[in-house]
């Protein structure tokens, strides 16, 4: 896909995952002991040739220098292309940066391409597709923009207020609404995907000038019926971080065999940031049980169902269940830590007990000691 641009932007509320995004941006978040959950979107930039690819970066965006750095894990690091990382605006004409105000003010940098089609994508969305057959479909039926949708069951109310398609009987797009719970399956619409690059030039100019959207997706809702738009079904795993709830619940999803092997073996290898640690080391009080960790651990006590980041010590008699542990965190001896998530560094001294529930995990800030 040289002849397009990769466009990753996020649009989920730091807001809604606590203490987690404190320190830096949603898509920077750790996600299956060893990788960050932009990893995901960037792979699938890398295994579907995508050789021009931005990032908008957030205010939070030293993790993102630290861990994308100039792309080089995903072979992004090129003398002409390659990753461009924007970091956010600061413009007195952009009172309140969105998503459209990011596009504006990078405009220039999209006239200057030589790609024709850009590409966009919400790093949110944890899926690793083979975007080969939709890029054919957007090409032979010379559409403005290709919309890439999955039929999603939602049983449980997960993706309420997500984007979706109505289409009609022949699969053409009527409107973009919202999910409300009213359908079992519906139509999630995954990303805005490929569009003309003239179109997306000029889609930005018109909501800017007329200041009638703040997101892509709004701005393409007013032009349905001036546009070419066709719809694009995908059936790969999909998961959808929006809050805390929904990151806690997409990191136990991995514990799914075959959910694991889906996201991590089909249509090509999820690339990371290398870090060079000894493995993990399980002393003779070690019982690990239905978990992933990562490696550079020391395990003396009871790990179940959990998932577990470089350099975690779980001490002796220590008891970690249904829990999300960042890099470096120390788990006390005889402490209990169930349903919770710490984030980096944390200390949790001898005997404490740490307890969430499954809709509303604890979470333990960064570096903070927690002591009895």
């Amino acid at each position: 896909m040289q002849r397009c641009i990769g466009v990753i932007y996020e649009g989920a509320n730091p807001n809604l995952f606590g203490s987690l995004t404190d320190t830096r941006p949603g898509y920077m978040l750790p996600f299956g002991a060893r990788y960050r959950i932009i990893d995901f979107t960037l792979s699938t930039m890398t295994n579907n040739d995508f050789s021009n690819v931005v990032l908008y970066g957030s205010r939070l965006i030293r993790s993102t220098l630290d861990h994308v750095g100039n792309g080089k894990p995903w072979e992004l690091n090129r003398r002409r292309s390659g990753l461009t990382i924007f970091p956010p605006t600061y413009d007195k004409r952009l009172q309140n940066l969105t998503e459209i105000g990011s596009y504006f003010d990078t405009l220039e940098y999209y006239r200057n391409a030589k790609e024709e089609i850009v590409y966009c994508t919400d790093p949110m969305l944890i899926q690793k597709g083979d975007l080969g057959s939709a890029y054919d479909c957007f090409l032979e039926n010379d559409y403005d923009i290709l919309m890439l949708y999955k039929k999603q069951k939602d049983e449980l109310g997960t993706f309420l207020y997500a984007n979706k398609l109505i289409l009609d009987e022949d699969k053409n797009i009527k409107n973009i609404g919202s999910h409300l719970g009213t359908e079992e399956e519906f139509n999630f619409l995954t990303s805005i995907g490929f569009m003309k690059k003239e179109v997306f030039i000029r889609t930005i100019l018109e909501a800017a000038e007329k200041g009638n959207a703040t997101t892509l997706i709004e701005a393409v809702k007013n032009n349905l019926g001036n546009l070419k738009i066709g719809a694009f079904e995908e059936e790969q795993q999909t998961e959808w971080i929006r809050d805390l709830e929904s990151y806690y619940r997409s990191n136990f999803d991995l514990l799914n065999r075959d959910i694991y092997e889906d996201l991590f073996y089909k249509n090509g290898l999820i690339l990371t940031k290398s870090k060079a640690m000894p493995p993990t080391v399980y002393n003779g009080n070690a019982d690990v049980s239905n978990s992933l960790l990562a490696n550079g651990c020391i395990i003396d006590g009871q790990v179940e169902s959990s998932i577990i980041f470089r350099g975690v010590h779980v001490k002796k008699d220590a008891i970690v269940k249904n829990s999300i542990i960042f890099e470096s965190t120390v788990v006390g001896e005889g402490s209990v830590v169930v349903n919770s998530i710490t984030d980096k560094g944390v200390v949790i001294g001898d005997g404490v007990t740490l307890v969430g529930s499954a809709t509303n995990p604890f979470v333990a800030s960064k570096n903070e000691k927690i002591m009895k």
